[in-house]
């Protein structure tokens, strides 16, 4: 009995003291290396991969897509090319964020962040989308219009002009 205490006692030392090598060993790893970001056209340089895929995530939550919806693939490595801008719908991201920002500078005294980052808005994505990659136009009280609107252009939900009446 007392040749399994001093066993036990030993075993217990020598594993707590081959944890702590271990557990010195992964903090003393170099941190991996951040992925380079290229082609980052409306975001501050100083913007990270994490802090750029944080508000992809959001953007995507808000149109209700996946990162294909605005970013193409490699056909050859047969992996997502986040640098190209061969989808037009990335190139109307970019002008969509640019309107936002506008708007929250001019109309809303928008803040920013130490990156150059709006902090808080107003307008964003999810303002016009609500989870729906091609938001509906809406005519207050005639309901949804599908397609464009415009000068004389009718359609379901759109009232017509009435007719000039001649007595």
């Amino acid at each position: 009995m007392y040749f399994n205490r001093k066993l036990t006692v030993a075993i217990a030392l020598i594993s707590g003291a081959v944890l702590l090598a271990s557990m010195t060993a992964i903090q003393q790893q170099p941190q991996q290396q951040e992925r380079k970001l290229v082609n980052i056209k409306v975001f501050p340089k100083s913007i990270t991969y994490r802090q750029l895929d944080h508000v992809m995530d959001g953007w995507a939550k808000a149109l209700g897509v996946k990162c294909t919806f605005c970013h193409a693939r490699n056909d050859e490595t047969k992996k997502m090319d986040f640098a190209s801008d061969a989808k037009p719908e990335k190139l109307m991201a970019r002008q969509m964020f640019l309107m936002a920002a506008k708007i929250n500078k001019k109309y809303f005294k928008a803040k920013k962040d130490s990156l150059g980052m709006i902090m808080e808005s107003s307008v964003n994505c999810n303002t016009c989308h609500h989870g729906v990659s091609h938001p509906e136009v809406s005519l207050a009280s005639n309901g949804p219009q599908k397609g464009p609107v415009g000068p004389g252009q009718g359609g379901p939900g759109v009232a017509q002009p009435a007719p000039d009446k001649k007595p």
